[in-house]
């Protein structure tokens, strides 16, 4: 005996588009219950935070908005999903620098990617050869005068002298 195809046709209802969805929540929940990437412990100005399996998206979100911004309250909700949102005035009360933010944040970055991937030492070699580039991008030669003229167009001739 041979089946028979599947008749193309045949009155047999079409699943829903949540039927046929692809379960995100479902293969998340699954993945965390087989057990969670290892986390980095860090400490940071007498407190320790244990750094998340990933790098939350709010975080990567706020990170852009914080470069075209200067509101502190950006910078606060983009700690927020990594330290809670007084890390920020609890590190400039115990006076934590700018440099020393910045290591912080390039550090908690990595090891979130890849518990282990960048030491202490190593991030603040990171941000001081970033820095050291960037000035020297600065000092850099300006363009030269042609390059520096204001383009401007020539108005036409009436001809009248």
């Amino acid at each position: 005996m041979t089946e028979q195809p599947l008749d193309p046709y045949a009155d047999e209802p079409e699943p829903s588009l949540d039927e046929q969805a692809a379960d995100f929540d479902a293969f998340f929940g699954e993945e965390v219950d087989k057990g969670k990437r290892p986390r980095q412990p860090l400490r940071v100005c007498g407190k320790t935070y244990v750094l998340p399996d990933s790098l939350p998206l709010m975080f990567t979100l706020q990170a852009e908005r914080v470069q075209q911004s200067s509101s502190v309250d950006d910078v606060r909700a983009m700690l927020a999903p990594l330290f809670g949102r007084d890390a920020l005035d609890e590190w400039a009360d115990a006076g934590m620098t700018d440099r020393q933010f910045r290591i912080v944040l390039m550090y908690a970055a990595a090891n979130v990617r890849k518990p282990g991937s960048l030491t202490m030492e190593a991030a603040a070699r990171m941000h001081d050869e970033q820095e050291s580039a960037k000035t020297a991008e600065g000092k850099a030669a300006g363009p030269n005068r042609a390059a520096r003229r204001k383009k401007t167009k020539k108005r036409g001739s009436s001809g009248k002298r």
